[in-house]
């Protein structure tokens, strides 16, 4: 209290001096009073003296109604009157109005009267933490009058206050809340309590914005009219821009929630535009300012591009473009879009291929950019339009090369149409025209038509202009210096020094990093002469800057010089600036440009903004400009010839090293490439011949395990051959049946070659089925079954020429014994000579013969019986040749696939074994170490072949 009594005793006593008394006593009956009705009545009072006696009231009330708060919350009615007293102390807006007669010091007095209760009632954080909580009730007299004070409070401590708000548990939750309350005066005043709260402090406005703010605060506007409603549009546009502005995060927060988009209605404009309300007006330059926000340059690239997308996709774009070809649109929202129009489209190609498409709805259509610049070279439209249109023809053309070469386009011979008027005359007129400011923007505008640009720049040189009749045309290039050459009958009439400084900008940007310009400008023999004597004169302040910029010419005619001029060499040009300037002062001078209060202005920000147009000397991008070139003209200039030539001989060597090691890298990429592709062939063919070995030794494994059945099966046949009958041998046969055996003899004699026949017919077939099925691969399906049924028609074979023999031998006997018979009868007296040793050996012999005959006859009808054995195989064998010419049709299909996949098979071996070569041959010309494993794949292959011979050998000899 001793803090407000000091202020107590500073002021006059009051034309009442009872109100004193009567607040003391008031605040007595609000300590002592018992009575809930009482301490209202008293609070009340207050309340009525707090405006009349603020000071009294503030200092002698304040901490009994803010123990009022924390005493009596139960009662809603005494805390809405608390409420209302502490708002009417603590807020500095008085609503009498004061007397003329005072002064600005009592109105100050005022101010800091409530600054001063403010920070006692903010003193203890527990105050605000109890104001947010009474925030929550639902009750209006508690909750308005919470409202209007908490923003009092934030209009005058706003970091105080928002720093004990930030730490409070949910306390910017619960003044978002206001925004839902369905009393329009609380939602009203709670946009000026978040619009106070969000004022420079990025946390909160983070808070605010993830607090659904974007959303409510749209459907707000949506809700008022948008551009057509009150002050509570007024309101949410201002808390929009709170949030938005310098807070990256909640301009990515907003262009990804997609309320960009929901920006585009704003802008909807009818045919009449007469007659719009100062609220409409204000609404939409703030909805301007909230595109421009989003769209800013000192915006992150990559933020800005994406905003630029998205306003170009949803057609906010062309719905800004509609407003400014509009009629009626009102001199400063039509300043305000084309200023929201050029940073929409800096920098964005597709914005900018939009825009250029652009027609005024004119009659016939002519292009947006030419109505623009014919508003910019008119010396009767408002100065702030001026630069408005300059700014929007800086953004098109701002990284555009497209654009720019356009616009150049539009000054060549080849191109110009009379019967049109076009961007490029209009530049033209405005360049050479009387109005300085015109001189100016148009020298500016057609400086960024060639800015980082040398194809332009050369292109610009071929423009003629024809200045009177009868004289022939001159160049742009020299209609330019003629201008400033001219001295004091065009140039130094009035303001000229604004023109004077637009051409030089102009000439600085055209010849800088051109070497055929340069060579343009010096051979025109009056401008070296002419700048030398600008630089070297004494002149008044205001030819400062002008003599800077000359330096400047001058120095970049030395920097870029390709010494094509003889009389105007870098060391003949410096010769002279050492005579007839001196290099000290030519730096000195250079450096005027730099120092210059509006340089430093115009480098800020990329939009021109001037107070007035006699400030209007810099251009943002010249700025850059002069930044880079400074440094290099002055070390250019105090270089002597030898450091030149060292200098040049050491940027020849280098540039040699350079294209030498530059020519090493490529070989070396080449080199890089080849082995990767190299490599990646070799995994390729790796991986195949992997893939092919394995197939190849699963078909080795399916090759023997068919030569082992085949084995099997021979082995197998080869049993049941020795098991099958013997062959019967003939025995003697008694004579009376020797007839009877002649005629079985010869009956089996044609049977015999019957069968003879037969079998030679099987042979052949044999024979031609063997030499089928030894061509075919071994691993083949059928090949078990053809071996088995060719070793059973050998064995038949084999069979009957046992028995033919058997039979012949039968034959030749019986024809003995006959014939023994028949020379016995015939001759008796050889008999009777016979003594009894021999007669015993005949009686013997025909014992024998007997006996061997009677086996003979047995042995005869066994062989009848084989006989009739024989054909019953036969007609089996027959039966099975029909079955085995079925197989042999089978089997020769699959031996022709087998064939056709082996051949195929072995041709990729070959191919894949020839890569391999050359691949490790290659390998081993880059310096690989190679394992040879083709001599491995030889021998295994050789020792293939020779197995297969040698089973193919066997086969012929069995």
């Amino acid at each position: 209290m001793n803090f407000f009594r000091g202020v107590m005793g500073g002021q006059a006593a009051g034309p009442q001096p009872s109100g004193a008394e009567t607040i003391q006593k008031l605040c007595d009956r609000v300590a002592s009073s018992t009575l809930l009705e009482d301490r209202r009545d008293a609070v009340r009072a207050l309340k009525s003296l707090s405006k009349k006696y603020r000071m009294e009231v503030g200092t002698q009330a304040m901490d009994h109604l803010i123990n009022i708060l924390q005493t009596d919350r139960s009662d809603s009615e005494i805390i809405g009157y608390a409420l209302d007293t502490l708002y009417n102390i603590i807020c500095s807006d008085e609503e009498e109005e004061q007397d003329e007669s005072e002064d600005e010091n009592t109105q100050k007095q005022v101010d800091d009267l409530g600054a001063q209760f403010t920070d006692h009632f903010i003193q203890d954080p527990e105050h605000l933490t109890l104001l947010l909580t009474l925030l929550e009730e639902f009750d209006f007299h508690v909750r308005w009058p919470g409202v209007k004070l908490l923003t009092a409070l934030l209009k005058n401590q706003g970091p105080q206050v928002q720093g004990v708000i930030l730490v409070s548990p949910m306390g910017v939750s619960r003044l978002m809340d206001l925004l839902a309350d369905s009393r329009e005066v609380i939602r009203n005043d709670g946009l000026l309590l978040l619009q106070q709260l969000t004022k420079s402090n990025a946390a909160i406005q983070k808070i605010v914005a993830f607090e659904n703010a974007f959303e409510r605060l749209l459907d707000i506007i949506t809700e008022e009219g948008s551009s057509d409603g009150g002050i509570v549009v007024e309101d949410c546009l201002l808390l929009l821009l709170n949030l938005l502005k310098n807070n990256s995060s909640n301009q990515n927060f907003f262009k990804e929630g997609s309320y960009i988009q929901r920006m585009k209605p704003w802008f909807e404009v009818g045919d009449d535009n007469s007659g719009w309300s100062a609220q409409k007006v204000t609404n939409l330059h703030l909805m301007l300012q909230l595109v421009r926000v989003m769209v800013s340059p000192v915006n992150s690239p990559g933020a800005t591009a994406s905003c630029q997308k998205s306003m170009y996709q949803c057609g906010l774009l062309q719905q800004l473009c509609t407003i400014l070809m509009a009629t009626g649109v009102p001199a400063d929202i039509l300043t305000e879009t084309i200023n929201t129009v050029s940073e929409v489209i800096r920098g964005s190609q597709v914005n900018q291929d939009y825009f250029a498409s652009v027609n005024a709805p004119s009659n016939p259509p002519r292009p947006a950019i030419v109505v623009l610049l014919m508003s910019m070279v008119n010396e009767r439209q408002p100065f702030v339009l001026r630069c408005a249109v300059l700014y929007c023809f800086q953004c098109f053309l701002y990284k555009n090369q497209k654009g720019q070469g356009e616009i150049v386009a539009t000054l060549l011979p080849s191109t110009i149409d009379a019967n049109s008027i076009s961007a490029g005359q209009l530049l033209c007129g405005g360049l050479f025209s009387a109005d300085s400011l015109s001189n100016w923007c148009a020298a500016v505008a057609l400086a960024h038509a060639l800015q980082d640009n040398l194809t332009q720049k050369e292109q610009l040189l071929r423009v003629q202009l024809a200045t009177s009749l009868g004289k022939p045309p001159v160049s742009l290039l020299q209609q330019c210096t003629n201008i400033l050459s001219q001295g004091d009958k065009i140039v130094r009439r009035g303001s000229k020094v604004q023109t004077r400084v637009g051409l030089l900008m102009l000439l600085c940007t055209w010849i800088s990093n051109c070497p055929i310009a340069v060579t343009h400008f010096l051979h025109n023999q009056e401008n070296v002469p002419f700048l030398t004597a600008q630089i070297s004169e004494n002149l008044g302040e205001d030819e400062r800057l002008v003599q800077g910029l000359c330096a400047l010419l001058l120095g970049i005619c030395i920097y870029y010089n390709d010494n094509s001029l003889e009389n105007y060499t870098k060391e003949k040009l410096k010769q002279l600036i050492e005579k007839r300037i001196g290099k000290e002062n030519f730096v000195e001078k250079l450096g005027f440009i730099t120092k210059h209060e509006l340089y430093s202005r115009a480098a800020q920000k990329p939009q021109p903004i001037f107070p007035s147009p006699e400030e209007m000397l810099f251009d943002h991008e010249f700025t850059k400009l002069v930044k880079e070139l400074e440094g290099m003209i002055t070390k250019a200039v105090h270089k002597s010839s030898e450091e030149e030539k060292k200098e040049e001989e050491v940027k020849k060597t280098l540039e040699q090293h350079d294209n030498i090691v530059t020519q090493y890298k490529e070989l070396i990429r080449e080199q890089d490439a080849q082995i990767q592709e190299l490599k990646e062939q070799l995994s390729s063919m790796t991986s195949q011949n992997e893939q092919m070995q394995a197939t190849m030794t699963q078909q080795l494994s399916q090759i023997q395990q068919h030569k082992d059945q085949y084995n099997i099966l021979k082995l197998k046949l080869g049993k049941e051959n020795q098991n099958q009958g013997e062959g019967s041998q003939v025995n003697g046969m008694q004579t009376e049946e020797l007839t009877q055996l002649r005629e079985d003899v010869e009956e089996l004699r044609k049977q015999n070659a019957l069968l003879q026949t037969q079998l030679d017919d099987k042979d052949a077939l044999i024979n031609k089925l063997r030499s089928e099925a030894s061509q075919t691969a071994e691993g083949s399906a059928g090949r078990s079954d053809s071996a088995q049924l060719l070793e059973e028609l050998e064995a038949l074979r084999c069979q009957l020429q046992s028995q033919s023999a058997e039979l012949n031998q039968v034959k030749m006997e019986r024809q003995e014994l006959l014939r023994r018979a028949e020379a016995g009868s015939s001759n008796p007296e050889n008999d009777g000579s016979m003594d009894g040793a021999k007669m015993a050996e005949l009686e013997s012999r025909l014992t024998t013969q007997l006996t061997e005959m009677g086996r003979l006859k047995a042995e005869a009808k066994s062989s009848t019986e084989s006989r009739a054995e024989l054909e019953q195989q036969l007609a089996s064998s027959t039966s099975t040749v029909a079955i085995l010419q079925t197989e042999k049709a089978k089997l020769q299909t699959a031996v022709q696939e087998s064939k056709k996949e082996q051949d195929d098979l072995l041709i990729l071996l070959s191919d894949q074994d020839q890569k391999i070569f050359s691949l490790k041959q290659r390998l081993k010309d880059l310096g690989e170490s190679v394992e040879d494993e083709d001599e491995d794949d030889l021998d295994a292959k050789d020792q293939m072949d020779d197995d297969e011979e040698e089973e193919d050998d066997d086969e012929e000899e069995d």
